[in-house]
């Protein structure tokens, strides 16, 4: 498969009044062109450092971060991100918070109506024409993460980055929205990279989970393959053997492997 998203070496530093805290060192993870890969640990890991360093939003102390085969040297439209707090402008509607990152993206090349019909694209994609002209206020937490994700999507990005994105939901909402987020994937073919908390959803979801060891200096301590057949049934995979073991498998990193210090 193509690589797209590359980590060499990487490692990260923060230097503050108590001195230096390294919080990564010697990452290294090669991500292919439509790959789903979950980067899962504890608390402090460093998982949505990784993450900002993909999105630019940090850039590397050590090593090289790349993206398509160049230097990942701050943001861009082509790796969009979707934060656990949905970061939706209360003043738009809808279709206005979409509309925006449209407009920044393909504004200076794409005529109105060709603006409005990408708009109108990712809120059906997620789900949400009939409440395109409502606002934040107006909609409950699961449609604004529906939001958010259409207003990623809509700037058409190479990468998907998702930091937690369901973390804040009511366990039914986060199924629904899982679901709906892996028949995006299947539709789009996207490139995604996710941090997660949950166990069940990184092996519902990926191709691929990166395990983080505990920090400071935390790396790259396994990563597990998920060999499971798309389209996923997760009524199906509840009794499926193979799921039973990779999840049985990132619960032993988790809990045996790299527990938490405090309870080793």
């Amino acid at each position: 498969m193509e690589r797209y998203v590359e980590l060499d070496q990487v490692g990260m530093h923060f230097d503050g009044k108590k001195g230096r805290f390294v919080a990564l060192k010697d990452v290294n993870l090669t991500i292919a062109r439509g790959e789903f890969v979950s980067l899962i640990g504890h608390s402090g890991c460093g998982k949505s450092t990784v993450l900002n360093l993909i999105a630019g939003l940090l850039l590397p102390t050590d090593g090289i971060a790349l993206a398509n085969g160049r230097e990942i040297a701050g943001p861009g439209p082509e790796r969009a991100v979707v934060f656990q707090n949905h970061s939706l402008l209360p003043w738009l509607s809808c279709w206005g918070n979409v509309h925006l990152a449209v407009e920044r993206v393909f504004g200076a090349r794409e005529t109105r109506a060709q603006l409005a019909e990408r708009t109108d694209a990712a809120l059906a994609l997620v789900g949400l024409t009939h409440a395109r002209d409502k606002h934040p206020h107006e909609v409950s937490g699961g449609m604004k993460q529906r939001v958010g994700i259409a207003r990623a999507l809509a700037m058409a990005p190479k990468v998907l980055l998702l930091d937690e994105p369901f973390g804040a939901l009511d366990a039914l909402t986060r199924a629904h929205l899982q679901d709906e987020l892996m028949g995006i994937v299947e539709d789009t073919g996207s490139t995604v990279v996710m941090v997660t908390h949950d166990v069940d959803e990184a092996v519902l979801l990926s191709d691929r989970i990166v395990m983080m060891s505990n920090g400071p200096a935390a790396t790259i301590g396994d990563i597990l393959e998920v060999p499971v057949e798309r389209p996923r049934d997760r009524l199906a995979l509840a009794t499926d053997p193979e799921y039973q073991r990779l999840r049985a498998e990132v619960l032993d990193f988790l809990y045996r492997r790299h527990a938490r210090p405090e309870a080793a």
